[in-house]
């Protein structure tokens, strides 16, 4: 066995795998990345197995074979017993002495603070959002898309686009500019003709994200059936901000919100005043701010919290990741 670096630290997304080996002082010493982790897509040994190349590559790099801690921030680990089964199945892998799951969300949310405390929210292809303190406790919500109550994420708010101009264009619904931009994106005339494409996968289904951005363009040009959406975006995320922060009892502490994922980074002028000015009124001492850093720095610093590392060590991983 080569020598035995602190930390693996593992942020797999539904799109992508990011994996770095931090050294006991917090350098990091070796990186890899690999593809998308989906499970329910795959099987949970076949998606380990696509953050094993990640891993291997970091591991060569770093010149070491195993660590002491695996934390591992992961997407499709939503329940507890779901972190504890991806928890079994990377501990199996031997490459480390103990392993951690959470869910990807927690990793966007530590990245973004400078100790375990605050709450993350997380618009991507999904929404989600968690909360936690230094003394262990936690928020989170399923986040298994309309059966657990979810509103939002690129995908959602391009169904909720194509649902408003389908029906403005066939007079079920109003006049709205959707029913000629979602089309024209995709360089077809009227809703008619990517409503058949989509069923027929001329327009493959993965596509339907590049929907999201013409939705916000559309909105930012004044159209009221868009600006709709866009605010009911905003509230939904103001409203799982504010009851993370109560579950916490952090309502009335000074306590930090990250916005996070591709949606929510874009910072998208209404979508972001809006949820400035709904969190103003409804938790006025939360900071919302939001997080551009890798989310494997997330994961490496939870990891080098659960192994107890000094200040200085989470400060050296740190620099690494924003530097």
């Amino acid at each position: 066995m080569g020598l035995t670096a602190r930390v693996l630290a593992v942020d797999a997304g539904n799109s992508k795998t990011d994996v770095a080996v931090l050294s006991p002082d917090g350098t990091v010493v070796g990186t890899g990345r690999g593809g998308g982790f989906r499970p329910p897509a795959v099987g949970v040994e076949t998606a380990v197995d696509v953050v094993a190349e990640a891993v291997g590559e970091a591991f060569a790099a770093a010149g070491v074979d195993s660590v002491d801690h695996v934390s591992a921030c992961l997407a499709n680990a939503d329940f507890p017993v779901e972190e504890e089964q991806l928890a079994a199945a990377l501990h199996a892998r031997a490459w480390g002495a103990s392993t951690e799951v959470r869910n990807d969300t927690f990793a966007i949310l530590r990245a973004g603070v400078t100790e375990p405390r605050g709450v993350a929210v997380v618009c991507g292809a999904g929404i989600n959002c968690v909360g936690m303190r230094p003394d262990g406790r936690t928020a989170r919500f399923p986040a298994l898309g309309r059966i657990s109550g979810d509103w939002g994420g690129g995908w959602g708010l391009a169904e909720e686009a194509l649902w408003h101009a389908a029906r403005a264009e066939d007079g079920r619904g109003g006049p709205t500019a959707l029913a000629r931009t979602l089309p024209a994106h995709f360089g077809y005339d009227t809703m008619l003709a990517l409503i058949e494409a989509l069923h027929l996968g001329e327009v493959e289904q993965p596509r339907r994200h590049e929907l999201t951005p013409v939705l916000f363009a559309t909105a930012a040009d004044g159209d009221p059936v868009a600006r709709a959406v866009v605010d009911r975006l905003a509230e939904e995320v103001v409203t799982m901000a504010t009851v993370a922060l109560t579950r916490l009892d952090l309502l009335e502490e000074e306590t930090p919100v990250l916005l996070g994922g591709g949606v929510l980074a874009a910072q998208h002028p209404r979508l972001s005043d809006g949820i400035r000015d709904l969190l103003a009124a409804r938790a006025p001492k939360a900071v919302a701010r939001v997080v551009t850093a890798s989310p494997v720095l997330g994961a490496a610093l939870l990891g080098l919290d659960r192994v107890g590392a000094k200040p200085e060590v989470h400060e050296r991983a740190r620099a690494y990741f924003e530097g």
